[in-house]
Formats: structure tokens, sequence, C-alpha cells
């Protein structure tokens, strides 16, 4: 996965998913980092922006979440076309899926179609819940165990940005260990990617599962754009019609010793 985040960086179409605003793990930080330093005709949100879940067990919006929320409505109000696919997190503003704001479209799901004329579908990957299937241990205590490896994760990051080290997923390293994950991860991907090829698309992007991935499965284009939990990742398509993941990890490593020696300058 050829991952790179530069500044300043202008695309055709940027698209986003399980942001998880009002979530304590949302790295609302980063999210603004990446808003500020791209610009793009086109904002896609594939599902999850706001995490209405996390907010109904405890309320959480702290000044930096609403930040994020504001920059999004105000490339709305700019003229910016802004298409948002609820995903499952915020599945209530399904009921909105039709209505025009402005240039804020909610979608149930949505076609985009690249530079080079690719079609590919984009919707947030929930609805394929219930073609896979995973063991009873994943189902029982996946969600606990995800929990703590979220908790494990900030500790973790606190340390190594303490340290002068770049953000790295724990909890994306945990989860690749355990060979249930894995396999429920194969199977989701394998479901979407049967899907788009059976409506004629030449690809489908998607989130929902936190798992950032650029590939061929079944003769169709499998993207999914990733979290801004665990990777904080992105996917964007270029003048040329090129779609490429960036890791904003790898930009911010990067950009730390140009802004050191600009400082030193």
């Amino acid at each position: 996965m050829d991952l790179e985040f530069r500044t300043g960086l202008h695309v055709r179409t940027v698209f986003l998913s399980d942001i998880h605003l009002g979530a304590r793990e949302c790295r609302a930080d980063l999210v603004l980092k990446f808003l500020h330093s791209v610009h793009a005709d086109e904002l896609v949100l594939v599902g999850d922006v706001i995490d209405l879940w996390s907010m109904r067990r405890t309320p959480y919006w702290p000044t930096a979440h609403n930040e994020v929320l504001r920059n999004l409505m105000a490339r709305a109000r700019s003229g910016q076309r802004v298409v948002y696919v609820p995903g499952n997190h915020d599945e209530d503003l399904r009921a909105y899926c039709g209505a025009a704001f402005g240039a804020l479209e909610v979608r149930r799901e949505y076609e985009h179609t690249t530079a080079r004329g690719q079609r590919y579908l984009v919707l947030h990957g929930d609805e394929f819940d219930v073609h896979v299937e995973c063991s009873r241990w994943l189902a029982a205590t996946g969600s606990f165990a995800y929990d703590i490896a979220l908790g494990l994760n900030r500790g973790y990051n606190r340390l190594r940005h303490a340290f002068g080290y770049p953000y790295w997923s724990l909890a994306s390293f945990l989860k690749s260990k355990f060979g249930d994950a894995m396999r429920y991860i194969e199977r989701f991907e394998q479901a979407a990617s049967r899907h788009a090829h059976k409506r004629g698309y030449d690809g489908i992007i998607c989130g929902h599962i936190h798992q950032p991935v650029q590939r061929v499965l079944g003769g169709v284009q499998y993207c999914n754009t990733g979290d801004w939990v665990e990777n904080c990742t992105a996917l964007v398509e270029d003048r040329n019609g090129e779609l490429r993941l960036l890791s904003i990890a790898d930009w911010l490593s990067a950009a730390e010793p140009r802004a050191a020696r600009l400082r030193a300058a």
C-alpha cells in the first residue's frame, strides 16, 4: 500500500469515513490537520462521521469535534460538493437520504465516476454484515476486546508523542494478530467486491471495518477508506482519476523535520 501525504495537496475527490465525532477515540486533531491541508472539488463522507451510539452512552463533544463539523459544513456553504452517505453509527441521518441542503447531499449510496470514467459504488459497508459469518467467540468478545485495544491505543500514543515518535495504531496491530478478526475482514471484503461486481461497477468504496486497503478482488477494485480512530487514513482521487490511500501518520512524521528546518532557518 503506497501511503503518502504532503501539505497543500490538491485533488479531485476526497473520501473520508469512520471519523466518529462524539467518541473519545476520535482523533479530531488529526482530522483537522488533514482538512486544513487538502483541497478537493468534492468531498464524500462514507458514514460514521458522527458516532450517535457513543454519544447516547456517554455525551462527549469537545471543541475539536465541533471544529471538524464546522469545517465540513463550511465546505458545503462555500459551494464545494459534499456527499454524505450515513453509516450504522449515524444511521438516524438515513431518514434524510435523498435530501439536499445546498451543496450537501445525503445519499443511502452514491455512484462516483472518476476522471478516467470508472464507476465506483460508494456505501458505508454495514450492509454486508449479514453476509459475513464469524465465530461465537468473536461475536461475544469482539466488542469488549476492541474497546480495550482502543484504550491501550490512546495511552500508547500519548507516550509515543511525549518521546517524539509519530502516531502508530497499536489497535490495528493487535487486531491483525487474531485469526478470527482477519477472517472476518477477508469475508467482508469478498462480500463487498461480489456486490459491486454483480451490479456492474468497476469498483467499490466503503468504510465500516476500520481496515484501510486498496486491492483488486473478484474483478473489481476494492477500496476501504479506513478510519480516524485507529489508522487515520483517507482515500483520494487525483486529477488524473487515480485512487490512492493517504496516511496522515506518514505525513506528520515527514512534516516535523521540515518544520524544524524552517524554525532553524
